[in-house]
């Protein structure tokens, strides 16, 4: 038994949460939370690991304990896209000592506002399906939370504007679409341009291609912004787009990108960049397969730091964002507005750092 198992079990600090039941069956969060909702789009075998360790844990989820799901406070709630990445799953099925090593993105914010949260007393109630569209997700949190964080591009401006009158809501990443709404987003322009400097100037690497998400992606196409401005800054060529567009920011599409660009004629890129460490992960595997070498023949970055860019092989430069402390600081802005509805609405920028690792060729 752990520590942290030990804690809960001889002191009673606190219920077992959604993290508890990941980091003991060796999944996503975003994994359990399909368990509950949409068990069929979960592979028995791990949907029985899940449930095995939330018997053991004793753990509710929030979507079947009504009595916590129906009350007016002490429930903060957060809604995203649940965008799988079925590579990544597999990742943690075929390693069950991985850990915090598969978390992605969501799963490191909620991760940040779990524990915010419980700090405050508040629980936490997850919303993240594509199912139904938007409009499910706010079915699914207004009126059964305090006040809720959303990711940008998850729920429709103008249903924001309605339910933002009664609940505090914070928005994460993106644009600050509605001024009287406190936001957080972190600065995607200046480290992509920071990390294409550092190619340029450090590796004398020229010929650049970027690689992006879905224009409805506004971190994604913060990050090519940065990337032209770099580019526009060395003299070099500026593309108007990236070189590939990606539907889904996964480690499939990231591969896929990689063999367009292996197969595509002409000159090589000296670097590819991708908006996100999960499809440069991908490429990563790809460029393996094709016998291209990462970094002699072609250098490979990403974006967001996620755990599993520093295990992969060989290591990932990549830029990375404060995860978790989105999530936390979401908690804190709902709790203040909570306590001071009045107060003037928030704005907030949290800082990036490059990491420079063997696949640019440093390290």
């Amino acid at each position: 038994m752990s520590a942290r198992e030990k804690k809960r079990t001889v002191g009673r600090v606190s219920a077992p949460t959604v993290y508890d039941v990941a980091e003991r069956s060796g999944v996503s969060i975003a994994t359990v939370s399909r368990v509950y909702r949409t068990p069929d789009s979960v592979r028995a075998q791990t949907r029985e690991r899940v449930l095995e360790a939330a018997r053991e844990l004793g753990y509710v989820p929030s979507g079947n304990a009504r009595g916590l799901a129906s009350r007016t406070t002490g429930v903060l709630g957060l809604c995203f896209p649940d965008y799988a990445d079925p590579d990544a799953e597999a990742d943690a099925e075929a390693d069950s000592d991985a850990d915090d090593a598969v978390m992605l993105y969501s799963d490191q914010i909620i991760r940040g506002m779990e524990r915010a949260a419980r700090r405050h007393g508040y629980a936490l109630l997850i919303a993240a399906s594509l199912e139904g569209g938007p409009e499910s997700l706010v079915a699914k949190v207004a009126g059964r939370v305090d006040g809720f964080a959303v990711l940008a591009q998850t729920v429709p401006t103008e249903d924001l504007e309605v339910i933002s009158r009664r609940l505090p809501v914070v928005m994460l990443a993106g644009p600050r679409e509605i001024d009287h709404l406190d936001h957080i987003v972190v600065a995607n322009v200046d480290g992509e341009r920071e990390l294409t400097r550092h190619l340029i100037e450090d590796h004398g690497l020229r010929r650049l291609a970027f690689i992006g998400g879905d224009t409805d992606s506004p971190d994604a196409e913060a990050r090519f912004r940065g990337f032209q401005e770099a580019c526009r800054d060395a003299g070099i060529p500026v593309p108007d787009a990236p070189t590939v567009r990606t539907a889904m920011m996964t480690q499939a599409e990231g591969a896929g990108a990689a063999e367009r660009l292996l197969d595509g004629g002409g000159q090589r890129p000296e670097a590819v960049l991708f908006a996100n460490d999960q499809m440069a992960v991908g490429a990563l595997r790809a460029l393996a397969r094709r016998g291209v070498r990462v970094p002699e023949d072609m250098a490979v970055t990403g974006f967001d730091g996620i755990p599993l860019s520093r295990i992969v092989q060989p290591p990932l430069t990549t830029v990375r964002q404060p995860i978790r402390q989105l999530g936390e600081q979401a908690v804190e802005l709902l709790v203040q507005r909570l306590n001071n509805a009045g107060r003037e609405p928030v704005s907030l920028t949290l800082p990036v750092s490059p990491i420079r690792r063997r696949s640019c060729g440093c390290g």
